[in-house]
């Protein structure tokens, strides 16, 4: 393996570089994820299926022309058909202090949709899905695309709307824990 280091060419083993190589089961991927920081998210939506949330880091943007962005649901649960029946969400993406929020929407505390809704300040996006009143950023969607993978459903949203707050320490997941990372300076 070859690594450079300001301009330069260094040899380092190979055994000195590489953790051990484990066979790909489902426990060994979910540890290899957990070690991948991600910003955590509330995603939201509203509509003729009714309201539902849920807290993901499974969110990624695909594309700017048309401003496109993705989210992974497991299929088993109820937010999944929701959001395809409503065919909007909201990705709502949280700043260090919403860890309570998170755990709300991620399960903790056994709230019904309404419940969990009723713990945080809301307006609704031009979509109609709810957007969370002090939120870092807010990407208002509509569903474009829909996949199946496994045990989720990958869902495609085109970017109707955007909020952006001021810059503050976001949240993130980590190592099965949150984490906090300040704002970059300037």
């Amino acid at each position: 393996m070859t690594i450079r280091s300001e301009g330069r060419r260094m040899r380092r083993p190979i055994e000195a570089a590489m953790p051990p190589v484990l066979p790909v089961s489902a426990e060994t991927f979910r540890e290899a994820m957990s070690r991948i920081a991600a910003a955590v998210h509330v995603v939201t939506t509203d509509g003729v299926a009714g309201l539902a949330g849920a807290t993901m880091t499974a969110v990624t943007s695909v594309s700017d022309a048309p401003p496109t962005i993705l989210v992974c649901l497991n299929r088993s649960g109820r937010t999944s058909a929701v959001l395809q029946a409503n065919g909007v969400f909201c990705v709502n993406t949280l700043a260090a202090g919403d860890e309570a929020l998170a755990g709300v929407f991620a399960g903790l505390g056994g709230l019904d949709p309404a419940e969990r809704f009723a713990t945080a300040t809301w307006t609704t996006g031009a979509s109609g899905a709810p957007i969370l009143v002090g939120v870092r950023s807010a990407l208002d969607c509509r569903v474009s695309q829909v996949a199946e993978v496994g045990s989720h459903t990958v869902i495609f949203g085109e970017v109707v709307a955007v909020a952006v707050a001021e810059r503050r320490p976001a949240l993130l997941y980590l190592d099965r824990a949150y984490r906090t990372l300040a704002p970059a300076e300037g």
